[in-house]
């Protein structure tokens, strides 16, 4: 038979591989992550921050309003006012915000605003005023201007004789906070972006190192395809077993199994063909030899028609016994809960035989006590048994005796059929469960054998879960032994 061949490779599916995606993707989780992380940590430092500026601004309240307290409400007169209306004892608004405590306050980005009672900013003299409502309680509040976060903060300012003469408000306007976090958002950017051209990077190497098992089951696939019985195989590595590895070894062991099946099913073809053969040439050549003038012998008419009948039942035979052989296949699914008395099958079986070849001596050795019930279909037993019975006698033409035995453990029934025939070799021993398998293919067509009754019966047992064993020397017989597992009483 030829080999059927396909040059094609397997296609390729479009869009990103797998290895992309899980680059991709571990990527977008990782940028996910670190965004969220960054965000609270940016969120925490950031009122950490806050907190730190508004205590700053407090306190700034608390010394510049304690150092104006020498402040007259007299004095708090806005700096477009005529100069002399100003007091000349005494120092000025102007001199008091000359102390160089007041002057250290002062930063870049801290502006002090001082407000009298009618809420005219009398400092500083810029005649700039922030759009903010004075209260009459000390407040700290965040406003935003222009698009810039500040912190206000405010406070009543009292004289001497505990008068309120105004209201002093300080501008934190976080130039430094602000600048701080530029910087910050700025390396965060780049981390982000180096981050994630980096972790893609590593994921696509980590994919194509974890998934380059996968590209070599790819390439097994592709040579079974060019040749069915490519002995391609995916390699498993020694160490670092995981997840691809046991499916590497599964596909290799499927591989192996079909590979199996393929030479099994050409061998099984083959062997088909061949047994039909003989059969087909006979029963034709017969037709033939009464086409031409065999219709006219009644002899001749007599021996055809016997000859044909002859092996057109072998050929039924040997069609039944493929037939039989598929069903075994089946046994776990369609005779799983099987339930028959071994005992009386094989006193049944014993029986038969003894009748039927009354020239034989059979002998049994029954230990069994009583009813034993095994876990098969009665029909299975009864044919396995005659199976081996009919091949004990096939083979044992020189001393006819056949023993049977019967016993069993806990968990088991034990049968044995013994020949004391011609035996089979070592080698032989190992073929004979093989489909159309005949030691001696001569003697056993002549006898009208097709090597598939031990096949089916080696099917029968293993799909009961039982095991069948042989044991045999040449000169001195065999012992077929069967262990058949006992039906457990459901309680």
């Amino acid at each position: 038979m030829d080999k059927l061949s396909i040059v094609n490779e397997t296609p390729r599916a479009e869009g990103l591989s797998l290895k992309w995606k899980w680059a991709l993707g571990s990527a977008a989780g990782v940028f996910l992550i670190f965004i969220i992380f960054s965000i609270f940590l940016v969120t925490a430092f950031s009122n950490s921050m806050i907190q730190t500026e508004r205590k700053e601004v407090r306190d700034t309240l608390q010394t510049v309003s304690s150092r104006l307290h020498s402040l007259k409400a007299t004095q708090m007169l806005p700096a477009e006012i005529d100069k002399s209306l100003q007091p000349k004892e005494g120092l000025g608004f102007q001199e008091t915000l000359q102390d160089p405590v007041l002057m250290s306050i002062s930063r870049d980005d801290t502006v002090v605003r001082v407000y009298n009672n009618a809420k005219a900013q009398v400092y500083p003299l810029d005649g700039q005023r922030l759009d903010v409502k004075l209260t009459s309680h000390q407040k700290i509040s965040t406003l935003f201007k222009d698009g810039q976060e500040m912190i206000i903060g405010q406070i009543p300012l009292y004289d001497k004789k505990n008068q309120r003469i105004g209201t002093v408000v300080i501008e934190n306007q976080l130039a430094d906070y602000n600048q701080l976090f530029k910087r910050i958002y700025a390396i965060l950017a780049v981390l982000i972006t180096l981050g994630l051209i980096l972790i893609a990077l590593w994921g696509y190497w980590l994919a194509d190192y974890l998934l380059r098992p996968v590209t070599t089951i790819e390439q097994v696939v592709n040579d079974l395809q060019a040749d069915p019985q490519s002995q391609s195989r995916v390699p498993i590595p020694a160490k670092h077993h995981d997840e691809l590895t046991a499916l590497s070894q599964l596909m290799n062991t499927t591989l192996d199994r079909m590979q199996d099946f393929i030479l099994a099913q050409h061998q099984f073809v083959e062997d088909v063909s061949h047994e039909l053969r003989t059969p087909v040439a006979i029963v034709k050549g017969h037709m033939e030899l009464l086409n031409r003038w065999g219709k006219d012998d009644p002899k001749i008419l007599e021996e055809s028609i016997q000859a044909s009948l002859q092996e057109m039942s072998r050929m039924q035979g040997l069609v039944q016994e493929m037939l039989d052989l598929t069903r075994a296949d089946q046994v776990e699914i369609t005779f799983r809960d099987g339930k028959t008395d071994a005992k009386e099958v094989m006193n049944a079986v014993f029986n038969n035989f003894k009748m039927i070849h009354q020239d034989f001596l059979f002998g049994l050795d029954d230990s069994l006590s009583g009813p034993t019930y095994i876990n098969m279909s009665r029909d299975h037993l009864e044919q396995i048994l005659i199976v081996l019975s009919d091949n004990a006698v096939k083979y044992s033409q020189t001393r006819k005796e056949i023993h049977y035995a019967i016993a069993r453990t806990s968990t088991m029934v034990q049968i044995a059929v013994q020949d004391f025939g011609e035996g089979i070799s070592e080698e032989d021993a190992k073929h004979v469960f093989d489909r159309f398998y005949r030691v001696d293919k001569a003697r056993s067509r002549k006898q009208g054998g097709n090597g598939l009754g031990l096949s089916i019966a080696q099917k029968l047992v293993e799909g009961y879960g039982g095991r069948i064993e042989l044991e045999s020397s040449l000169g001195n017989g065999s012992i077929f032994r069967l262990s058949l597992p006992i039906k457990v009483a459901k309680k």
